[in-house]
């Protein structure tokens, strides 16, 4: 941010709406952002007031008191979609939506109440009332957007924004062509402690004294919760794996016995190279730092973590995702040649033929990683952030 911009800031406390959540992929790159924003204006001497607008008992209502961000909660109503459009007029769909006018009504409310400078949405059924509030009040919106395809949210709301943030440059000829104007790529902010992690803690802080480090090691997540599709085709090529890799498997709490049950039999020296955890907290920068090949899902928060820190990746996207996303992220990145996407019907073979090649060729993993950091933005927090104080400022 120019020293300008900084001048033409209150010269009191800043003051923040941000609102988006339902998912960690909302809700992540918020908190990133307000903690961005805090740490720069504290800098030079000023201070951010925040308040977080989302659904009661939610992963942002958590993460807010987690933080000590005021929290507020308003009504909001989820959309179901269908392939067939018919089937989205649902008694359910129907309820929910019914619901959307009375959360506009709160939170034209709380945002009047709150009187921000400025209001962030990050996405999310509970962005929707919230960005239409700020329009409202006549308040600055900038919006957020994680993927590479605009979710239904942000594409009701960019009529709207003063300023659309984007974490790829593709997502810009998607916008409805009068908000065009006011897209500004900043990439999908990354938690910067996910930039610093040490291979060499990891291995001290896992006890994974029997990995070889003359072999790559692979690292297989599928989220906190862990994948069952994901976990199948590694366990049904566990084996094979080994035979030339270190493997890392955070396979989520529920599934460690049965996934330990099929891997009893590995021979000793293959056991000792193999890492099976429900979960990984947080040592997980270490493990990233470690692993030269990645296998997961493709949600926006994920790619953006692997472009920024230049990995290496098989992608298998989550066929449910909202609208699709995950396909269209992985996608993305592999028409650059920065992962592969496994679409569709994904077997142990397909799995096996994508990623023997990154294991056995240092080279290849090496282009390959070196074209997702080339997609990686570091810096996107702070972009949000320039884009932010510039909505203010204006």
């Amino acid at each position: 941010m120019s020293s300008d911009a900084v001048d033409r800031l209150p010269q009191r406390a800043l003051r923040l709406v941000v609102t988006g959540g339902g998912t960690g992929g909302h809700t992540y790159p918020a908190l990133t952002a307000v903690r961005t924003a805090r740490a720069r204006l504290a800098s030079v001497g000023r201070a951010l007031d925040v308040l977080w607008v989302g659904t009661a008992d939610s992963l942002e209502s958590r993460v807010a008191a987690g933080e000590g961000i005021e929290f507020a909660a308003v009504a909001t109503g989820k959309i179901r979609r269908h392939r067939n459009p018919l089937k989205m007029v649902s008694p359910a769909n129907v309820r929910d939506m019914a619901r959307v006018p009375l959360g506009v009504v709160q939170a034209r409310a709380v945002v009047s109440r709150f009187d921000p400078d400025v209001v962030l949405a990050t996405g999310g059924y509970v962005a929707v009332p919230v960005g239409i509030a700020a329009s409202l009040c006549r308040r600055p919106l900038v919006v957020h957007e994680q993927t590479v395809r605009l979710g239904l949210a942000n594409r009701t709301l960019a009529g709207r924004a003063a300023r659309i943030a984007v974490s790829s440059e593709s997502t810009v000829p998607l916008l409805p062509e009068a908000s065009r104007g006011s897209a500004v790529v900043t990439g999908n902010p990354v938690r910067p402690e996910v930039l610093t992690g040490d291979g060499d803690k990891a291995i001290q802080a896992l006890g994974l004294h029997g990995f070889r480090r003359d072999l790559p090691t692979v690292y297989v997540t599928g989220g906190a919760q862990g994948s069952e599709q994901i976990n199948n085709l590694v366990a049904d090529v566990l084996p094979w794996l080994l035979a030339g890799a270190n493997v890392i498997h955070q396979c989520g709490p529920a599934n460690v016995d049965a996934l330990r049950a099929r891997s009893a039999g590995l021979p000793a020296d293959a056991a000792a190279r193999y890492l099976l955890t429900g979960f990984v907290g947080a040592e997980l920068p270490d493990v990233l730092a470690l692993a030269d090949v990645v296998v997961s899902r493709s949600g926006a928060g994920t790619i953006a973590e692997l472009a920024a820190l230049g990995k290496a990746a098989v992608l298998i996207p989550l066929a449910s995702s909202a609208g699709n996303e995950q396909a269209h992220n992985a996608g993305h990145l592999q028409d650059a040649g920065a992962a592969i996407a496994l679409l569709g019907d994904v077997t142990a073979d397909r799995l096996r033929e994508a990623v023997g090649p990154l294991v056995v060729d240092a080279e290849r993993r090496a282009a390959m990683a070196e074209r997702a950091r080339a997609h990686g933005r570091p810096d996107a927090a702070d972009r949000l952030v320039d884009v932010l104080f510039s909505a203010v400022a204006h």
